[in-house]
């Protein structure tokens, strides 16, 4: 199902390529092809910084599918995945539908060529899926587009991976807290951000905000603030490649300046 009308419903308009996108540049840091000259230069830059970028947005991807995974098994079958990006795999929908029967996933984005592919799969037999074109900062605004198909009285999962970077502290708080406030008891939040520590970590998110998006480093007692009021689940929050990691690490990890903090909280 598709939100509409929208700018977007006949097709991706017309847009500057030449202008990079922090979505398009996840996708070409996770091997895909629906990205520009401009993303893969940014994308590129950034690699130069922090080589170890594309192998932390997998591990994040990653993350996001097992967390939705272990979500579904408690019993969930709504899914909103906010500023959700390319549906690069594995994705939320086809996660969810592994592990729940008819799962509902509303995905919210408002870049041009994400929404082309996410309305494409919605076509594509994919009935629990509905498409949003909206600003996660518009916090109403999504909520009443969400409510078309999401019924927030009843326990639901949302999303928000790789987003909260983006944002002031305060905002990014504020943010969490307005959306949590719309969940039913019994739903859970699923958060990752990306985070570097060290004396390369400047550089690290100086070449991360060169995309046109400013990213903030937040810190892991920030994150942390997130969750407040909330009941973290096990193991709390860690790194992104040790939460419900599928198969045994070495430990102590390998350390790099970059990683993604993640966490999965309940509401209620």
């Amino acid at each position: 199902m598709v939100i509409g009308p929208s700018r977007y419903d006949s097709g991706v308009p017309d847009f500057d390529p030449a202008t990079p996108s922090i979505a398009r540049l996840y996708d070409y840091l996770l091997g895909g092809k629906d990205n520009f000259a401009a993303d893969r230069e940014a994308a590129d830059k950034l690699l130069a910084v922090a080589p170890d970028s594309g192998e932390a947005m997998r591990e994040n991807r990653q993350f996001l599918a097992r967390a939705t995974r272990w979500v579904a098994a408690e019993g969930i079958t709504q899914f909103v995945d906010l500023g959700c990006g390319m549906p690069t795999e594995p994705n939320t929908h086809s996660t969810a539908a592994a592990a729940a029967t008819d799962p509902r996933v509303a995905y919210v984005d408002t870049d041009a060529v994400v929404l082309a592919h996410l309305r494409a799969l919605a076509a594509q037999g994919n009935e629990g899926v509905t498409v949003i074109d909206g600003d996660v900062r518009e916090v109403k605004t999504v909520l009443d587009a969400v409510a078309a198909s999401i019924d927030l009285s009843r326990p639901a999962c949302l999303l928000m991976g790789a987003l909260l970077h983006f944002f002031p502290i305060d905002t990014a708080g504020d943010l969490v807290g307005r959306y949590v406030a719309a969940l039913a008891p019994g739903s859970y939040l699923v958060l990752s951000i990306g985070h570097a520590e060290g004396a390369e970590a400047d550089d690290v998110f100086s070449a991360y905000s060169a995309s046109g998006n400013r990213a903030y480093n937040h810190s892991v007692a920030d994150f942390g603030d997130f969750f407040r009021g909330l009941t973290i689940v096990e193991p709390g929050i860690a790194d992104a490649r040790l939460w419900h990691a599928d198969a045994e690490l070495a430990a102590p990890l390998a350390h790099r300046t970059g990683q993604y903090l993640v966490g999965v909280a309940r509401v209620g």
